[in-house]
């Protein structure tokens, strides 16, 4: 029987799929992303699935070698450490971030330090389709990622990326990006469902076929998600996203999917004229520097997967005679700091009602983690009571409505890194104190309730319980 060909919709937000157009989809709720596709299919045969004979038998798992998958360093230690320990031959990686946030520039360093590894077996190949290779030599000059192993090449069509990596057999694929690239072997523009589909399912299967690894750089959507169809993050090994703020100089690469490591690992790196430099200890971009006690500070140390990371909440409540105070955050959830105000007011007596309250970090981090309350209520209360929590301390716990102290995850892991960040005393919660091990150099308090918390914070002389 001969191939039917259909008129189908797709969404190119969620890859739902209608017979005919409608104005939102039905499947994610987004409005105007159908977009028309000719599907030609095949009836099934009549008697059912023909069996094939396999390319290799079948061999006891004991017996399989597992030799090449073993992780390769790309050069760059904090993207090693999130991909979990370097980058496995034949895996397809999809690095999606918003524009200007660096996933270009991250590349080229990780494509130029590749290519001058020693034991790297061949060249490197960098695939721009948004750009020309003039202005890519441009950016890696500023970056200093000049390497004659390091091979570019602006293209934007799947069977001449193809032809590249035929003729160059490079040791990685680097492709920026996976939405501008078409193959004419698939009707649609670039960036389509139906495309991108394609265009993965290609490279993928050269990946695998040649045992190489590749990097696609993905294009995101003004929600945040991975533009195209979500089969897209189905068919890679990995996917990474790459955050951070426009205004600042801080970026976190976080894995979202590893099918050869863990998903609880943070690289962190610091956006400079010179490039992505990776911070292996990124405490200096989240504590003040001012060297001395401040009322209207205390510092935490929360939880980036299993990363630790120290984050300096500040916090600043002067009077005011508007009818309506104003409360501004930056850095930390609004819903949470308004819920210690008011069992700041309610507990221990703090009044705000009268007073505008800013509560930010430092350094532009970021944090939901309700493990920052006690930061935060102590904080708050050191500012409007102007008595500064000691600099030599620190405090981990969350903070329930009756204003006890519950418990919190990674205590330990925490407790350890202000250790060696050189902090003298910790306030952690008493549930789950028992369980924790002494830690050289650093004076647990474990506390029940903020009152507690509030008396050894802000004393002057700290004593422990």
């Amino acid at each position: 029987m001969a191939k039917k060909s259909t008129t189908q919709f797709t969404c190119s937000e969620c890859g739902w799929t209608t017979s005919k157009w409608v104005g939102q989809c039905r499947e994610c709720g987004a409005w105007g992303t159908l977009e028309q596709e000719v599907a030609v299919t095949a009836p099934p045969a009549s008697g059912g699935a023909a069996a094939l004979a396999p390319s290799s038998p079948a061999a006891p798992i004991s017996q399989v070698s597992a030799e090449e998958a073993r992780y390769r360093s790309t050069g760059v230690s904090e993207f090693d450490r999130v991909l979990g320990g370097g980058i496995v031959p034949g895996a397809v990686v999809l690095l999606a971030g918003e524009p200007g946030v660096g996933k270009s520039t991250l590349l080229l360093d990780v494509a130029a330090r590749s290519a001058s590894a020693k034991d790297a077996g061949g060249p490197v190949l960098y695939i721009s389709a948004e750009e020309s290779a003039s202005q890519i030599r441009l950016r890696a000059e500023r970056i200093g990622a000049v390497h004659d192993r390091l091979l570019l090449a602006a293209e934007a069509n799947l069977e001449t990326i193809l032809g590249h990596v035929t003729d160059t057999s490079p040791s990685l694929l680097i492709v920026d990006s996976v939405q501008t690239i078409f193959t004419l072997g698939q009707e649609g523009a670039a960036g389509g469902v139906a495309q991108v589909r394609a265009v993965a399912a290609g490279l993928i299967r050269a990946a695998k076929e040649r045992n190489l690894p590749v990097i696609l750089v993905g294009h995101v959507t003004k929600d945040g998600g991975i533009a195209g169809p979500r089969i897209l993050e189905h068919l890679v090994d990995v996917v990474c996203q790459f955050e951070g703020d426009r205004h600042a100089r801080l970026r976190l690469l976080r894995a979202v999917k590893n099918r050869y490591g863990p998903t609880d690992e943070v690289g962190c790196f610091d956006l400079r004229d010179s490039g992505i430099v990776g911070l292996p200890d990124p405490s200096g971009l989240f504590l003040s520097q001012t060297g001395s006690d401040t009322p209207g500070t205390c510092v935490t140390v929360t939880l980036e997967g299993r990363r630790p990371m120290p984050t300096e909440v500040q916090a600043l409540v002067t009077h005011t005679n508007a009818g309506s105070p104003r409360r501004t955050t930056s850095g930390i959830d609004h819903s949470r700091v308004a819920m210690m105000l008011a069992v700041c007011q309610a507990r221990l007596g703090v009044d705000t009602s009268s007073s505008d309250v800013y509560v930010s970090t430092v350094g532009g981090a970021k944090t939901s983690e309700p493990a920052t309350d006690l930061a935060t209520a102590l904080a708050i209360m050191s500012a409007a009571w102007d008595r500064p929590v000691n600099s030599e301390l620190i405090a981990i716990g969350e903070v329930g409505l009756t204003g006890e102290i519950r418990a919190t995850a990674g205590v330990q892991r925490r407790l350890s890194e202000a250790a060696r960040l050189g902090f003298k005393k910790a306030i952690v919660p008493s549930t789950g104190s028992d369980d924790l091990r002494a830690v050289e150099g650093l004076t647990i308090y474990p506390v029940s309730d903020l009152a507690t918390a509030a008396k050894v914070a802000l004393s002057s002389q700290n004593t422990k319980r």
